[in-house]
């Protein structure tokens, strides 16, 4: 059974750069696609970026395109979110998933679409 464990998380301010790595463990990493996804308290569960399983292809919401790179090393089992020009309404608990296959609703960075879920790691952006 595929297992994430998040790193990299912590407090930045307004502009900064923080880049979250997810170890990926129990399979190949190019047998899953995997996301990562945010959650604030008291709002709804958000998709952040997903890489493809078969390609390499990625995918970002609106709000962090242009900003935010996902990358994946199959060599290290590990992928990583490079978070630049942070702003407040980044800040989350960011979630690594894997889906095991590419489908619109991965595409689309649906979470129920997702499998497997990371314990978490705080991003906080504040002055």
């Amino acid at each position: 059974q595929v297992q994430l464990v998040e790193s990299g998380g912590g407090l930045v301010q307004p502009g900064g750069s923080l880049r979250l790595s997810c170890l990926v463990t129990g399979a190949p990493l190019d047998d899953y696609v995997i996301g990562w996804f945010r959650q604030a308290p008291g709002k709804e569960r958000e998709g952040v970026s997903c890489i493809s399983t078969y390609d390499g292809t990625t995918f970002y919401t609106d709000s962090v395109k242009g900003r935010f790179t996902i990358s994946r090393d199959d060599h290290k089992n590990m992928v990583y979110l490079q978070m630049n020009n942070l702003k407040p309404e980044d800040t989350a608990v960011y979630y690594c998933t894997a889906a095991g296959s590419l489908t619109q609703a991965t595409i689309d960075l649906h979470w129920h679409a997702y499998d497997y879920w990371g314990q978490g790691t705080q991003v906080t952006v504040s002055s």
